[in-house]
């Protein structure tokens, strides 16, 4: 008796490619539960610390300023569109947009846009403080490491703004 048939069956009765398919899916398998692999995350490495953070918003399209967020709230930090935990707001500054006008001696004086559209537009320096993990040196914030740059969102009650990381202070 052969072990293949002309339709490549062994024995007669199951397939080559079928038994193909389960060694692979066995070897899966295998490989997910039993082979043990990296476990923890970037965050879990180092110890705990106070950090602040600095983010700058520009160009905000807001009617009341005053009225979106203070000193001593707590807001949700999201990093690359993932929730890394929550962070209290310790300094908040808000810039009326300004335009340069030279003058006729050569110099460049800054004044208030007069245009009737940035009445609404705000840049803001917002600072945060919180607990991070410290791996290297840095900062690391809900497994992921928050660097000069790094564009994040602030998610409070009433509102969505994204900025972007312009310092970060370990133990400050």
């Amino acid at each position: 008796m052969a072990w293949l048939d002309s339709n490549g069956r062994l024995g007669g009765k199951i397939s080559v490619i079928d038994l193909a398919a389960l060694g692979v899916v066995l070897l899966v398998v295998v490989g997910i539960f039993l082979v043990p692999g990296g476990t923890g995350s970037v965050a879990q490495v180092g110890p705990s610390r106070a950090v602040e953070i600095d983010l700058i918003v520009r160009g905000l399209s807001i009617a009341r300023p005053e009225e979106l967020m203070r000193s001593g709230d707590t807001v949700s930090f999201i990093v690359r569109n993932q929730p890394a935990g929550n962070l209290t707001i310790k300094n908040l500054t808000f810039f009326v947009p300004q335009v340069e006008v030279p003058q006729p001696d050569g110099s460049v004086k800054f004044v208030a846009d007069a245009r009737p559209q940035a009445r609404y537009q705000r840049d803001m320096v917002i600072t945060l403080t919180g607990t991070a993990q410290v791996v290297d040196g840095g900062a690391v914030v809900g497994n992921s490491k928050i660097k000069v740059g790094v564009p994040v969102e602030l998610e409070g009650p009433q509102y969505n703004v994204r900025g972007s990381v312009m310092d970060v202070r370990v133990g400050a």
